[in-house]
């Protein structure tokens, strides 16, 4: 008998119809002869509303405190739905994190899952009961923990490997992995597979369909996830039947039908850093990053300018550009007027209209001239690059924020990822 796991989003959840109607297509599975493990995430809106309420407590809330407020979220619509499901006829109960348990470590807000306790969930599943947990949290020493934010989807994942589950169904507001957004390319493409690699990179450069850390979990422990809608109707086929889009190794994907591309990312939340005139010498840039990663701000893109000396000096400076997210703009700049009695620059520059356009296939390894097209086709366009990074399977640069939406749609067809019909 196949295990699955399926996992429903916040909007999924948001009220007791759409409740029902998550109900009445879990039924279906149990129906077919599955043995079902449901994650739900809070109803849209209300982890956002329990974190307000904790900063309007204290500015200087506990943080194993916090956890105990803001994971009630998803208590209650595993509850919700065990209720729903039991009315329907299905044999159901929740589990909470502490009573699997999901063992985690104990860093409270950000919490990473170690361990699954399995027995007990096994014996009720081979019992023909539903099992419903609450995404997004653990436990550790005694105390509830939770994942950060998105965190639901790293809890299937997490379960449906320690259950070898056949796979895990991602419901979401979307029906799949496009080659970009359709919302600025009408003509963007559903992609029936994708690998790991490259829904992580996609991920990670501002595709919103799946959380990071949950496509590499998956990568990690081999768990093959299939993105749905759950908004096709109430009756709409079984969910291995419908459209959507796997995440698999890359041997599950045909070699004949793969593209060059997969898909085009945008991620307008980025800023740019440029220090100037900072001392040309060993441990200069150490002392530029070191900081910054001790504060815990995610560095992307780099770029040092070819060091120039003044005449007659001995020394030279350079400058050196960066971006990290928008929102951890303040604390970088705050962090590195702390520290420039040290680091030595003139002055900070910093800009906060830009956006990274990234372009990922893993057909990039075997193929050169991806980013000679990439730069030709922005420069044909006037779009102006600012910075550059690159990975085995990814393209990145950096350009004017107003000019994103036209980058997209020039590269995508640029690639040849445009579906024949709107």
């Amino acid at each position: 008998m196949a295990r699955i796991v399926m996992k429903f989003g916040g909007t999924s959840m948001a009220g007791i119809e759409r409740i029902r109607a998550v109900a009445a297509r879990v039924k279906r599975e149990v129906d077919a002869g599955a043995q079902v493990v449901v994650v739900v995430s809070a109803m849209a809106g209300e982890t956002d509303r329990l974190v307000g309420f904790c900063r309007e407590a204290s500015a200087l809330y506990d943080p194993r405190e916090y956890d105990v407020v803001v994971s009630s979220g998803e208590q209650v619509t595993s509850g919700l739905l065990a209720i729903t499901l039991q009315a329907l006829g299905v044999p159901a109960r929740s589990w909470l994190g502490w009573q699997l348990p999901i063992h985690t470590s104990g860093a409270f807000a950000k919490a990473r899952i170690g361990a699954i306790d399995t027995a007990a969930l096994a014996r009720s599943l081979d019992n023909g009961e539903v099992a419903v947990i609450p995404g997004f949290q653990g436990t550790a020493d005694g105390r509830i923990t939770t994942l950060g934010r998105g965190g639901s989807d790293t809890s299937a994942v997490a379960i449906a490997a320690a259950l070898k589950a056949e796979r895990c169904d991602i419901y979401t507001d979307v029906d799949g992995v496009y080659t970009t957004d359709p919302r600025i390319v009408p003509r963007a493409r559903k992609l029936a597979k994708v690998t790991y690699e490259e829904m992580l990179e996609l991920a990670s450069v501002g595709a919103k369909v799946l959380q990071t850390r949950s496509v590499g979990l998956a990568m990690k422990e081999g768990v093959r996830v299939q993105v749905l809608s759950s908004f096709t109707g109430p009756d709409a086929p079984m969910a291995d039947t419908l459209p959507g889009t796997m995440i698999v190794s890359e041997e599950e994907v045909d070699t004949v039908e793969r593209q060059l591309i997969t898909g085009i990312a945008h991620d307008k939340n980025e800023a740019k850093i440029t220090l100037t005139s900072v001392p040309d010498k060993p441990g200069a840039v150490a002392a530029i990053f070191a900081p910054l990663a001790d504060a815990g701000i995610n560095v992307d893109m780099i770029i040092q300018n070819v060091a120039h000396r003044s005449k007659g000096s001995e020394g030279g400076s350079t400058d050196v550009t960066f971006t990290v997210p928008a929102a951890d703009l303040a604390h970088s700049l705050s962090v590195l007027d702390g520290g420039k009695a040290t680091i030595g620059f003139d002055e900070v520059v910093h800009d906060s209209r830009v956006a990274k356009i990234s372009v990922v296939g893993v057909g990039m390894r075997s193929h050169a001239g991806v980013a000679a097209t990439m730069f030709t086709t922005l420069g044909l366009r006037g779009i102006n690059v600012q910075a550059i990074s690159t990975s085995e399977i990814k393209v990145s640069v950096l350009i004017d924020e107003d000019e994103t939406e036209l980058a997209v749609r020039v590269l995508h067809t640029a690639y040849g990822l445009d579906a024949e019909a709107a």
